[in-house]
């Protein structure tokens, strides 16, 4: 016995079999039943969806003698027979992918003049009708406009929009949607069941998911299961035979975020590639089930669930633990990681981190997990500062205390009167501990200024010119009215880090402040060369902010700053990485005989 595939097998032959466009055979059935027929339909849609099996069923119920009530083909006048058995004369079908030229569209117009011997209507089935030329287009159109009384085209595309407006205008246009994963689910076992196989739900709901809405594929991929699982569709064959990634996996992952284990979602992330999986997909599939994840939170959006229903229930069950800010926050780390994919050198490397930042969205600040370092980090030096301070703070009240005994044994006349002030203060240490100890800011004020700017001066290369707070804010000894000197080099990276400081709305003028160099011309005056006099006229505004900024940093009261325009030729191109590359091979061949040995390139 001859085998059929399911797609041609199990072919719709009626508008009532045609699954999922109830609204498009409603509107033809009745155009039937009324007798109100176009001269010109368009189907139009994705692959596999019906358009050419709906345009055979709609040609056989034009032509039926004895149309149903319900505008269905009775399947038993000569019109219908002739069509079922292949052999009508009264309907032509034309690929127009083959046969898309000038002369093969003239050819079909001559046949437009015959009328039909049999039935009403000579109907003219076009499929893939975007592929014809646009010559051929030309030569179909005034016949399109005005065709004959006994002639109807219908015309069939997966492109819609390379046909031409003059051919669309003249056309009813019928739009075909993509079939749903219940749909297709609910075919197939009606298929299943006709052909004695059995299935498991979750297997068919996979091979619907994968079909991406075209019925034609869907079914394809049925027969090739049938023939991987012998008759016994089930969920594991089915993802190994389509080589497509266990919903479980994806389960895991969210499971193990939550609770932050890193390092086994990293192993779980190496099996998967181990098994052929590429990352961008296990990232794209893992995107599409936080979305279900969200879905399944409220009741009202569990219909946009496209799975069974055993998967719904663990959607369900994982949404609970779920919270909305960690499934924000993970659909945007993965579709930022979705963007930069295809840019990727190391797109590996690009996943693994993506998987990370997913694992620790609901990490503690306080947890010592790589990714939290910058904020412990200012934490960790504010206590550093204190600890340098209060110890400072003893000191000096120690200092004091030896004074005001030397200063008594020097002169007894005077001891009684020190007595009585130190009686009449606090005592200076109470269990081993100085009062400066117990209250470090009383006595902050007293440690002398030098001293803090010290302290001040070995943090600030570590934190980049500035000291933090554990709450992020700056922190400044108090240094004003020194006279401390700097060089070039010193005021140029305070003058980098006031441009990293400066406020968002002033982004454009710190990028380029950036570029320019101040130089000591006297010290301690500054003088800032600026290249273009509507930039002068910006910082002129702030100037006075400028000169208190670095009177601040540089700890000198003294600086004077002037900002003046540039002359002709007295500022230089800044060079970038490539341009400061061949100016050292040009300096330096050796340079550049270890480029061509190397074969080197420039990152």
């Amino acid at each position: 016995m001859e085998y059929i595939v399911s797609a041609r097998k199990y072919r719709p032959l009626s508008f009532d079999t045609v699954v999922g466009q109830t609204a498009l055979t409603t509107t033809l059935k009745n155009a039937v039943k009324s007798g109100k027929l176009a001269h010109a339909y368009l189907f139009c849609g994705p692959r596999g969806v019906g358009k050419t099996t709906c345009a055979r069923i709609f040609a056989k119920a034009i032509n039926c003698e004895n149309p149903t009530s319900e505008g269905e083909a009775c399947n038993l006048c000569e019109s219908c027979r002739a069509f079922n058995e292949q052999r009508s004369y009264n309907i032509f079908e034309l690929d127009a992918a083959s046969n898309n030229s000038v002369d093969n569209i003239k050819t079909l117009m001559e046949q437009t003049r015959i009328p039909p011997q049999v039935g009403k209507y000579k109907v003219f089935i076009i499929d893939e009708v975007h592929m014809l030329s646009t010559q051929a287009f030309n030569a179909f159109l005034k016949t399109l406009e005005e065709p004959p009384a006994h002639v109807i085209f219908i015309l069939a595309t997966t492109e819609k929009h390379k046909i031409l407006p003059t051919i669309i205008s003249r056309c009813q246009i019928y739009d075909f949607e993509r079939m749903t994963v219940p749909n297709i689910v609910n075919h197939l076992k009606m298929v299943a069941e006709k052909e004695g196989v059995s299935y498991e739900e979750d297997a068919l709901n996979v091979i619907a998911e994968k079909a991406d809405g075209g019925m034609r594929d869907a079914l394809s991929i049925f027969d090739q299961a049938i023939s991987f699982c012998q008759g016994n569709i089930t969920y594991d064959k089915v993802i190994e035979d389509l080589n497509v990634l266990d919903s479980e996996y994806y389960f895991k992952i969210i499971d193990y975020s939550l609770e932050n284990k890193v390092s086994e979602v990293m192993v779980l992330l190496n099996t998967i590639i181990s098994k052929g999986f590429d990352g961008g997909n296990l990232i794209s599939g893992l995107a599409a089930h936080v979305r279900n994840v969200m879905m399944a939170k409220d009741k009202q959006t569990l219909p946009l669930l496209e799975v069974s229903q055993r998967q719904v229930e663990k959607f369900a069950e994982q949404a609970k633990k779920c919270d909305n800010k960690f499934l924000y926050r993970a659909l945007k780390i993965m579709n930022d990681c979705d963007i930069n994919y295809r840019q990727s050198s190391n797109k590996r490397l690009l996943v693994e981190l993506t998987l990370i930042q997913v694992a620790q969205i609901t990490q503690d600040e306080e947890s010592p997990v790589a990714g939290r370092s910058p904020k412990r980090l200012k934490t960790l030096f504010k206590k550093i500062i204190s600890g340098v301070q209060t110890k400072a703070a003893s000191q000096v009240a120690a200092e004091r205390k030896q004074s005001q005994i030397q200063h008594a044994k020097t002169n007894p006349s005077m001891s009684n009167s020190s007595q009585e002030t130190s009686d009449s203060q606090p005592s200076s240490i109470v269990n081993g501990q100085s009062s400066s100890e117990q209250n470090p800011s009383s006595t902050a004020s007293k440690i002398p200024k030098m001293r803090l700017t010290n302290i001040g001066n070995s943090f600030t290369k570590v934190l980049g010119g500035e000291h933090h707070s554990g709450n992020g804010q700056e922190e400044v000894a108090d240094n004003m009215g020194g006279h401390e000197s700097f060089d070039n080099e010193m005021l140029r990276i305070q003058w980098m880090a006031m441009c990293n400081r400066m406020p968002h709305e002033m982004t454009g003028m710190a990028a380029r402040m950036r570029n320019m160099l101040p130089e000591i011309t006297k010290f301690p005056h500054v003088e800032v060369v600026v290249d273009n006099k509507i930039l002068l006229e910006q910082m002129n505004k702030v100037s006075s902010r400028i000169k208190k900024t670095l009177t601040k940093y540089l700890h000198n009261d003294d600086i004077t700053l002037t900002l003046r325009l540039a002359e002709v030729g007295e500022v230089k191109k800044i060079l970038n990485n490539r341009d400061l590359l061949v100016e050292m091979m040009k300096k330096n061949s050796a340079i550049e005989n270890m480029q061509s040995l190397l074969d080197l390139e420039l990152a």
